[in-house]
């Protein structure tokens, strides 16, 4: 989704699934403001739904800013019979990990994803 299909989303009040999982966050003021601007706009929408569908939209556009980065393996042929090289780029990763922590969400697994300790 990207970021410009929000309000039309929201105006819809169209969701999907979620996980168990929480995220506690702490925004920066002005951001928060404009969430509590975004509640006011958009009555029938929580808090919770107007960050958790900037966050996906965000993260879609972010997936979609990675570069094509051309690897050494032959993924197919074009019409023209020249070769097309696998993405060895950030991207093909990306998907990977999203689609197996996926899972492990949907497994009713927990990821901590916080940074190791120095000591």
């Amino acid at each position: 989704m990207k970021v410009n299909e929000l309000v039309a989303q929201w105006k819809a009040n169209a969701g999907e699934t979620r996980t168990d999982e929480t995220y506690e966050i702490r925004l920066p003021l002005y951001d928060a403001a404009k969430v509590a601007a975004l509640c006011d706009l958009f009555p029938g929408l929580t808090q919770e739904r107007i960050l958790t569908d900037l966050l996906a939209a965000a993260l879609d556009e972010l997936a979609s800013s990675f570069s094509y980065e051309p690897g050494n393996e032959i993924a197919a042929y074009d019409e023209e019979g020249d070769p097309m090289y696998a993405d060895a780029g950030l991207t093909p990763r990306f998907q990977a990990l999203a689609k197996e922590y996926a899972e492990k969400l949907k497994a009713g697994e927990r990821i901590d994803q916080r940074p190791p300790s120095n000591g």
